[in-house]
């Protein structure tokens, strides 16, 4: 199985963006992940689309866009324009989730949907066979460097038995708490992607941590 790292760009330093995002580009990152807050879903407020629309035309690795926020379904079309491949809209925030992974699909994205850690993978049965990824958050969504959520780990090899149960190749991501010992652990339990922002971007050497945590 291939182990990917999606550095999260709420972590860089805003006042060297650029510098953040090309460190990204030369690294083994496999994608950048785009936390939007909007201080209504979540308790916190990050960037818009006026600096997804300027990353598109300087990363080099594919972005992840992650809408914590109210009524994803009515910015389908704005990220798309943003150049992403993937969008990832939260069950909680999404009253007709089927329909907005099926306007996603047919904007040309592909579509994940991300649980709360207090959410239940139970309640994806029905819509697993059309989604591309599941998210799990392991700590509760809005602000960085928080502390893991240990029932992530089982919640993650359960997940992954129901995927595999139904013959599927749905990928799993995780958002929170991630250094070596989770990342070990979520890997071994059956994640396929792990998203990583104070832990790189704090490190000293963010690129060498990147690669560190592609070969656990």
């Amino acid at each position: 199985m291939k182990r990917m790292i999606a550095p999260s760009l709420l972590a860089a330093d805003f006042m060297h963006l650029q510098r953040d995002v090309e460190m990204i580009n030369q690294s083994e990152a496999d994608w950048l992940h785009l936390d939007i807050m909007d201080g209504v879903f979540v308790p916190n407020i990050s960037f818009g689309f006026s600096v997804l629309n300027q990353l598109k035309d300087v990363s080099t690795k594919p972005l992840d866009v992650h809408l914590m926020i109210v009524e994803p379904q009515k910015f389908i079309h704005e990220v798309a324009d943003t150049g992403a491949f993937m969008m990832n809209v939260h069950y909680e925030a999404c009253v007709h989730l089927h329909r907005t992974v099926a306007a996603i699909k047919n904007v040309g994205m592909k579509a994940a949907v991300t649980l709360n850690p207090h959410t239940s993978i139970s309640l994806l049965e029905d819509i697993l066979p059309e989604l591309d990824m599941v998210l799990l958050m392991s700590v509760n969504p809005g602000f960085g460097a928080q502390s893991f959520i240990e029932h992530s780990v089982e919640k993650t090899a359960r997940l992954k038995y129901m995927i595999e149960d139904k013959g599927l190749q749905t990928l799993i991501q995780i958002d929170g708490g991630v250094n070596f010992d989770t990342a070990r652990r979520l890997f071994d339990a059956g994640a396929d992607v792990l998203v990583a922002g104070s832990f790189v971007f704090g490190s000293a050497d963010p690129a060498r941590t990147i690669k560190e945590l592609k070969s656990l």
